[in-house]
């Protein structure tokens, strides 16, 4: 009689723990924010990003450790940027902020704004950031100020960039 109520009792922990890992496993963006695998390509690219780099594509992954890696596509060639970032709610709707501390291939702090939205599924990223230190003259976009907010909508939407979530 112990055996099956030992047997029952070890399905139960595997079940919850299985159970447990699926439910941690689906992105949630209210509370994962930028977590994930994004692209972008196309009309999703920056107008700022193509007009003066030549990108045609963009590849970002955030982990979960908040470290991220970036690999960026021009005329055939890429470009790897990492570092580590913060995020957090910016209490304005839905959009979060960001702040990119790139370590390669130079050291470069950015600061933004970002959005995400969910159809059919789906979710796609609003993200607009500018490079803060060493000054290059620009002022971050803010939540408050809305996206186009870049060095106070002098840029206008050229330096927003769209994203496509890469689902597991």
């Amino acid at each position: 009689m112990k055996k099956p109520v030992a047997i029952f009792v070890l399905f139960l922990m595997v079940f919850a723990a299985c159970e447990k890992s699926d439910e941690e496993s689906t992105y949630n963006p209210s509370n994962d924010g930028i977590t994930g695998e994004w692209y972008s390509s196309g009309e999703n690219v920056a107008v700022l990003l193509v007009t003066y780099f030549g990108v045609d594509s963009i590849y970002a992954n955030f982990e979960s450790n908040n470290t991220y890696t970036v690999e960026s596509y021009a005329d055939g060639a890429k470009t790897t940027y990492s570092g580590t970032y913060t995020q957090e709610k910016s209490g304005t709707g839905s959009i979060w902020n960001i702040a990119l501390n790139q370590s390669t291939p130079s050291a470069v702090t950015s600061e933004g704004i970002f959005e995400i939205t969910e159809a059919n599924n789906a979710f796609t990223m609003k993200y607009e950031v500018a490079q803060t230190e060493p000054n290059i003259g620009a002022t971050a976009p803010t939540a408050e100020a809305g996206f186009g907010s870049t060095s106070s909508g002098a840029l206008g939407t050229m330096n927003i960039q769209n994203f496509i979530k890469i689902q597991e």
